[in-house]
């Protein structure tokens, strides 16, 4: 690849093998380098695509003022979240994790850490995703000498389920989504008096079904393709389930400020019926 702009030692706008414009991280890369020059492959730590000119300026500002050691460590925790995951994280959850550190780090140094508001939610709701955010903490302290808490877990929990869930730097929807999914079971353990664990494998498809629901809300995609006759059939099948429903949906669309389609909402009762017990086949 070749340098066409270095902006500082360790970062450099280089060309690929494409012709593309990429953005270069590593400790030393743009040291005593010009534009024209080949760049040391050996000492690229991350390669940047920007996507448009603003996402250039936005990558640009973000990179030359952190350290290619933040960058590199929070490229081998997504690695690890790939590997478990079996999929593809955007760009933007790099970036994401390695400004987290550095606070993280900043917090750690002037003894300004404080509990996570969410942590109870957040490791009832996405158990795996918390298991994953807090190797990824014993990583940073281990291999990065990171002084990071333990409540660090926590955010990382929500970059994962963000990342997951929108494709996006922006937590906000992920911070909301975890608050309602918190106060959907509690709806759900009043109509039922009973506590539901998510260790429990309908639980989890229940939760990551409500994910899903999330994210087309968000994009305005809500399934509505089902005919009326089988919507009403599965209102009368599962009579408890469909008044637990109203009441979840009564939640949701409050929170959200839209309407569910009658599709969402029927399959919202066969997912609470199967959480509860009384549903033995899959939907789907």
């Amino acid at each position: 690849m070749e340098i066409r702009k270095v902006l500082n030692n360790n970062v450099v706008l280089a060309t690929d093998s494409d012709g593309s414009q990429v953005i270069l991280t590593g400790r030393g890369l743009g040291f005593q380098k010009s534009a024209g020059q080949q760049v040391d492959a050996s000492k690229i730590v991350q390669v940047f695509t920007p996507t448009s000119r603003e996402d250039y300026v936005t990558l640009r500002d973000f990179l030359v003022d952190i350290s290619p050691e933040y960058v590199g460590l929070a490229r081998m925790i997504v690695d690890a979240a790939e590997a478990a995951w079996q999929t593809t994280f955007p760009q933007a959850l790099i970036v994401a994790l390695a400004d987290h550190l550095v606070f993280a780090v900043k917090r750690a140094e002037t003894g300004t850490v404080t509990a996570h508001p969410l942590k109870a939610e957040v490791s009832h709701l996405f158990p795996n995703e918390y298991q994953l955010a807090q190797r990824s903490v014993a990583m940073a302290r281990e291999q990065g000498h990171l002084p990071l808490s333990d409540e660090d877990a926590v955010a990382i929990t929500l970059h994962f389920v963000n990342a997951l869930a929108f494709a996006t730097s922006d937590l906000s929807k992920t911070f909301a989504m975890t608050e309602i999914l918190a106060q959907v079971f509690d709806v759900l353990e009043s109509a039922y008096d009973r506590d539901f664990a998510t260790e429990d494998v309908n639980t989890a498809r229940f939760i990551t079904h409500l994910r899903y629901f999330f994210a087309r809300a968000a994009s305005g995609q809500q399934l509505s393709e089902q005919p009326h006759a089988f919507n009403t059939s599965v209102r009368d099948s599962f009579p408890e389930a469909a008044q637990a429903a109203q009441k979840v949906r009564a939640v949701l669309e409050l929170r959200l400020g839209t309407t569910l389609t009658e599709d969402a909402a029927t399959y919202l009762i066969l997912h609470i019926a199967r959480l509860t017990g009384n549903l033995r086949k899959d939907p789907r």
